[in-house]
């Protein structure tokens, strides 16, 4: 037993965050998690929408103010590229459920397209919205 300490020294250790090469398919995963929990902050938004939406026009329309601010739009829209990304990167995991697309190069292929989607999605959404005068 005094020797444990010297046994547990000797043991390989994984590799950490810092000597980690990363990587786009590392940086998928990571915002995957990220863009997961930014949904969560939007289902509270939708909540305080119908919140403020049955407690009358007076905290709906200060509701609507909040959001209608340069804050609220930046928050609508990370939480738009969160709603993309999201899709997307759910679609790519998908694909490999099927077990399609697990080799390196369309791995690294998908994160890029999954990428490419969210930016594409989210500024047409949003030049739509300024166009309709939504936004």
């Amino acid at each position: 037993m005094t020797d444990a300490p010297a046994r547990l020294r000797a043991r390989p250790l994984s590799p950490h965050v810092q000597v980690w090469r990363w990587h786009i398919t590392m940086a998928t995963s990571i915002l995957h998690r990220v863009s997961g929990m930014g949904l969560y902050a939007g289902a509270l938004i939708l909540a305080g929408w119908a919140i403020s939406l049955a407690a009358g026009p007076d905290a709906y329309g200060l509701f609507k103010a909040c959001l209608g601010s340069p804050l609220g739009k930046l928050v609508l829209f990370l939480l738009t590229l969160g709603v993309f990304y999201h899709l997307a990167n759910g679609i790519r995991h998908l694909t490999w459920d099927a077990g399609k697309g697990l080799d390196i190069k369309s791995a690294n292929a998908s994160a890029v397209f999954t990428f490419a989607f969210t930016i594409v999605a989210t500024l047409a959404v949003w030049a739509i919205a300024f166009m309709t005068g939504a936004a």
